[in-house]
């Protein structure tokens, strides 16, 4: 029968992996080393860890029946203490996994100290934090596709609108400002396909890798992949417990997400500003001026550009706790989990709420065609226009640079030079060339894969939809 152990003897420390030591560990140095502050949220994972490997104990007859019903009620109590905010997190004992393991063995004696037969923290926390990450995983997944789904809608809106489209922030091309919108879907699909492609690596099982070496109790790694839903286990005792190229290959992927929610912020600034009045953001994702009364500030996507930034150094610093280690595990990684959560944290949060605001913009058609009929939009459509007449595109690409010369000094779009004017700098030119130099007629040209058109961007949404909902 399994005895609970007296609770005074939980607080010291080095009972918690050796009776090596002949002095406490100073109280700076506690605070120092010890995570509980925040690896806490990984309670979940290392119970549902610790419940698979104790089955498995059990199954290869090193845990008896007994004990392993005791384990399944004690961390059912840990559970649902943990839940209900009365958990009492200990400093003393560092870390998620022996706070734990502590109340456990408090709860039901020496069952709880079996428990950790043939596993070390080294395995049990790169276990924790790949069970854990997977979950979050998916979770940025669902939100990816909810913020896909939300410009999907905008862009099937607006697939008619006429926007200015830039390059050097210059005004180019007149582009559908759906078709705009769906360049971000592309994106944020992308962003999602190496989500996924991350969970699958991710997705392995550390455990049984023990301290370094593995162990010499007959453990079935395997059957603890399977009851945990891993895809299989870490091959390598040594890797297994020691790196955390995972942890930085999903803090790339998510730096790369950030990157383009920070490019779609930087366009939402500037479309929402007076310079250009595009569109306008509802009130509840916005500020006013302290000072100046008549200001509408984007505060979230200027937020969220700063803090694509954070996310950036997070990857950096990962990278940099890592490069410097040898084999095996080393504290240092300890430092791994702060810069992961904060990550996790911040691409899920932007999502959510760029999902929620995307949603609510408002759109200016009559701003954006004022704005695309000021940059000479449709000079490419006039030399395309001479190459259909047999002009090549290098000499149509120098008549229509003089021609739009001429419209800059007179103060006057293309469009408005008479057909005499533009016969003048080259014959070819007929009365059908009004059709061409249209921002309309521009647009519904495009009809190419891909391209801006109308017809073409209702296609792309559509084929979006269809992805969306498989």
């Amino acid at each position: 029968m399994s005895t609970p152990s007296a609770p005074h003897q939980l607080d010291k420390k080095a009972e918690a992996w050796s009776a090596l030591f002949s002095e406490p560990m100073s109280e700076l140095v506690q605070r120092y080393t010890a995570s509980v502050d925040f690896d806490r949220r990984l309670w979940d994972a290392d119970i549902r860890g610790s419940l698979a490997h104790a089955e498995m104990l059990q199954a290869v007859g090193l845990l008896s029946a007994e004990d392993g019903a005791a384990i399944q009620r004690g961390m059912a109590q840990i559970r649902a203490e943990i839940e209900a905010g009365q958990f009492e997190w200990k400093l003393v004992l560092e870390d998620v996994h022996l706070n734990i393991e502590a109340r456990l063995t408090q709860l039901v004696g020496d069952a709880g100290k079996r428990l950790h037969t043939g596993r070390s923290r080294n395995d049990q926390v790169a276990t924790d934090v790949r069970l854990w990450l997977r979950g979050e995983i998916d979770e940025l997944l669902a939100l990816l596709a909810a913020l896909q789904a939300a410009l999907v809608d905008v862009a099937e809106r607006n697939a008619e609108v006429i926007l200015p489209g830039f390059t050097h922030l210059q005004v180019a091309q007149p582009v559908s400002f759906g078709h705009h919108l769906l360049a971000y879907v592309e994106m944020f699909a992308r962003d999602a396909e190496r989500l996924v492609d991350v969970r699958r690596r991710v997705n392995r099982l550390p455990l049984g890798a023990a301290a370094l070496a593995g162990t010499s109790y007959p453990l079935d790694r395997e059957r603890v992949a399977r009851s945990l839903g891993f895809d299989g286990v870490c091959q390598n005792s040594l890797d297994a417990v020691s790196d955390r190229d995972f942890a930085i290959e999903f803090t790339a992927a998510a730096t790369l997400c950030m990157v383009h929610i920070s490019r779609l912020s930087e366009e939402l600034i500037l479309w929402m500003s007076q310079s250009f009045g595009f569109i306008d953001l509802a009130d509840r994702f916005c500020t006013g001026s302290s000072i100046m009364p008549q200001k509408k500030n984007p505060d979230v996507p200027e937020l969220a550009r700063g803090k694509t930034g954070r996310v950036v150094g997070h990857l950096m610093g990962l990278v940099t706790l890592m490069k410097g280690q040898p084999l095996a595990y080393n504290k240092d990684n300890q430092e791994d989990k702060e810069p992961l959560f904060d990550t996790v944290d911040t691409l899920r949060d932007t999502l959510r709420i760029f999902a929620e605001m995307v949603g609510g913009i408002t759109v200016k058609p009559e701003a954006m065609e004022r704005a695309a009929k000021k940059g000479y939009a449709t000079a490419t459509d006039l030399a395309d226009y001479l190459v259909k007449k047999g002009l090549p595109f290098r000499d149509a690409h120098e008549v229509v640079a003089h021609a739009v010369k001429t419209a800059i000094g007179r103060g006057i779009d293309l469009s408005e030079l008479t057909l005499a004017e533009l016969q003048a700098f080259d014959a070819r030119i007929e009365a059908d060339v009004f059709e061409v130099m249209t921002l309309r007629g521009s647009l519904e040209a495009r009809k190419v894969l891909g391209g801006t058109a109308p017809l073409q961007v209702r296609a792309q949404v559509a084929r979006h939809r269809t992805r969306l909902a498989g």
